[in-house]
């Protein structure tokens, strides 16, 4: 009885994470039963207000999705002070680029309220990348569009902010 409930409860908890993961921006050129495979290699975890999920200069081996919740990315200004540089909602990534290196993390994000977050390891991705190519580069091609939108904000906010010229 009790193996039985152990494998509703895993079966639902993947249902939930596909549920999730689908309209992610990573995953958009997967097909429905691609999700299932990535699914079960994520896990949920739940974090409470002010906990650290992750601080500037650790090691990056995840890349994570707000399910519920608000988490801040904050970015030392000075030795003992941070600066909240952007406040991340459900449906937003953090670490999208863990998944193809282990460089430090650029910065810190606390929970600012009860989250729930969707994680997908690096050892994840490296496994599907040898079981599973055409998931692997289906998931390649998200994180270069996902990064690709990105830069294209940042390039836009930073030419909002500069001095004309001449």
């Amino acid at each position: 009885m009790l193996k039985r409930q152990l494998e509703l409860d895993a079966s639902e908890k993947q249902k939930k994470l596909v549920d999730f993961i689908i309209n992610l921006p990573l995953f958009e050129f997967l097909e429905m039963n691609d999700f299932f495979t990535i699914a079960a290699y994520m896990e949920f975890l739940d974090l409470a207000p002010g906990e650290v999920l992750f601080k500037e200069w650790d090691r990056a081996d995840f890349v994570c999705f707000v399910d519920n919740g608000e988490l801040d990315v904050t970015k030392k200004t000075g030795p003992s002070v941070s600066k909240i540089i952007a406040t991340l909602r459900r449906g937003r990534s953090i670490g999208e680029m863990s998944i193809i290196n282990n460089f430090p993390r650029s910065a810190t994000v606390v929970a600012r309220t009860q989250v729930r977050l969707a994680v997908f390891p690096r050892s994840a991705f490296e496994d599907i990348l040898e079981k599973n190519v055409g998931i692997a580069i289906k998931i390649l091609k998200g994180l270069a569009t996902l990064l690709s939108s990105n830069l294209k904000k940042t390039a836009s906010r930073l030419s909002d902010n500069m001095l004309p010229m001449g």
